[in-house]
């Protein structure tokens, strides 16, 4: 009995130490237990919002021209009712009219839509 009350304290106190490792950049300290809808178990550091995995997954904007980019530099480039005609893997196609005139801009579907064709 006096042995297992001693390696009950020498853990406690060994787990009371490590959470005074933790990084004092923390914001918080949560104990979970888990609930209905997340059965996990244990100690988490930090405002853990999903910020930087979200941010992570949402990356595809950097690595293409999205339609919505591709309209937006059409008209600051002076291209007046600019919009989308068509987009595959490659292009991006606006249309608009620019001094009285009907104008296509394609535009390369990678990052920072570069200008293919005026």
């Amino acid at each position: 009995m006096f042995n297992r009350i001693k390696t009950v304290t020498l853990s406690a106190l060994i787990g009371l130490g490590t959470l005074a490792a933790v990084p004092a950049h923390a914001d918080s300290i949560y104990l979970g237990f888990g609930n209905n809808n997340e059965p996990r178990v244990g100690v988490y550091t930090g405002d853990d919002d999903g910020y930087r995995r979200d941010h992570r997954r949402d990356r595809d904007w950097r690595r293409s021209c999205s339609p919505e980019r591709a309209v937006g530099k059409a008209e600051r480039m002076g291209v007046r009712r600019a919009r989308l005609i068509d987009i595959n893997r490659r292009t991006v196609k606006v249309a608009g009219r620019q001094y009285g005139d009907r104008v296509v801009i394609v535009f390369a579907n990678e990052r920072g839509c570069p200008i293919l064709r005026r």
